[in-house]
């Protein structure tokens, strides 16, 4: 007997990606129900080589359901997600929404999966921001070696990670550009065709922004307390992909050949650095690859124990949509869920 599946946010670019990744992958799923907003009731989305009508989530009934994956927002999560775990529905959350609750744990499978059974205390798991996911998988296996003591990360982050309405705004902005039209601007502050924009989510008093301050929040807490973090995080001109440019400082020396040899080992990293034009990776490559891929692996002489790294993923596949069911891998694989029909 296999699981019940409910994706909320079925019909976003999140929730398209987990519909795919749950068919790719296998997922021991008997059935799998697509769920959104009344205003996306009976649209059609694709699991696999089937179809799947969406129904919507204020009508639906939880209590046969083994697994939410929610990727509807951070608004519609901190109203459903405790609901729908109160059914006895495992709630696996793509928002910030839970990141920073002590009883729920934020989970990255190739970093800290021990943490996931943590999550009998709410029923809710969450998933990290995008940016920090591809992050921490880098960072783990060299903090293992050599323990970091600060890192300092500058983000090229891609529209989809704003959504669809961004991705569209990045076509049609750079489609005025060429037909010389007037070119609006809707989603961004400003112009993001042919632009780069240093302002992600809302603005803190310290004059971070909000993304800023939730990959160092996350860092800390998947990571290590211990790490300082300094964050820059920018949107870039690309519809599919973040790019991170990371300085690394270390308590123990590491060298760039041995950080690539640690790298090359480590569960989810691919390391492309071949030191020649073209020998690292860049986002259009990474688009629907599930690795982190890293590149540009060098010594940092300014510091006494430092690297600096090239670390590229696609952010609705590991940043998002991946994760979440990585994450119900393990639940499934540890045992540490059941089918509530094979139970009754």
């Amino acid at each position: 007997m296999g699981f019940k599946v409910a994706v909320v946010g079925a019909t976003g670019n999140v929730g398209r990606e987990m519909l795919d990744i749950l068919a790719e992958r296998g997922f021991p799923a008997d059935e799998v129900v697509a769920l959104a907003s009344r205003r996306s009731q009976g649209t059609e989305v694709s699991f696999g080589d089937r179809t799947l009508k969406v129904k919507t989530l204020d009508h639906y009934d939880f209590s046969d359901t083994d697994l939410c994956l929610m990727s509807a927002g951070g608004a519609v999560s901190k109203e459903w997600s405790p609901r729908i775990a109160d059914e006895g529905c495992v709630v696996i959350d793509n928002s910030s929404a839970w990141r920073y609750d002590a009883d729920v744990p934020l989970v990255v499978p190739e970093v800290n999966a021990d943490a996931v059974s943590g999550f009998a205390r709410r029923n809710i798991i969450a998933n990290p921001n995008c940016s920090t996911a591809q992050l921490v998988v880098a960072l783990k296996p060299l903090h293992d070696a050599a323990g970091i003591r600060r890192i300092v990360v500058s983000t090229y982050q891609s529209v989809s990670g704003a959504g669809k309405d961004a991705m569209d705004e990045l076509f049609n902005q750079t489609r005025a550009v060429f037909v010389s039209d007037q070119i609006e601007t809707h989603r961004f502050t400003k112009r993001i065709a042919f632009n780069v924009i240093p302002h992600i989510d809302v603005f803190m008093e310290d004059g971070s922004t909000k993304e800023e301050w939730k990959m160092m929040a996350e860092t800390k807490k998947i990571l290590d307390p211990k790490i300082k973090v300094s964050v820059t995080c920018v949107r870039v001109p690309v519809f599919i992909g973040h790019s991170e440019a990371v300085n690394i400082e270390f308590e123990n020396p590491l060298t760039a050949a041995q950080a690539r040899g640690i790298l090359r080992e480590a569960p989810g990293i691919l390391v492309v650095d071949k030191r020649e034009d073209g020998g690292y990776v860049t986002p259009v490559e990474v688009a629907g690859e599930d690795a982190t891929y890293v590149s540009r692996i060098r010594e940092d002489h300014t510091l006494e124990n430092g690297l600096s790294l090239w670390v590229v993923s696609d952010n609705l596949r590991k940043g998002a949509a991946l994760n979440a069911i990585q994450i119900a891998e393990l639940l499934v694989n540890r045992k540490l869920i059941q089918p509530k029909r094979a139970a009754a």
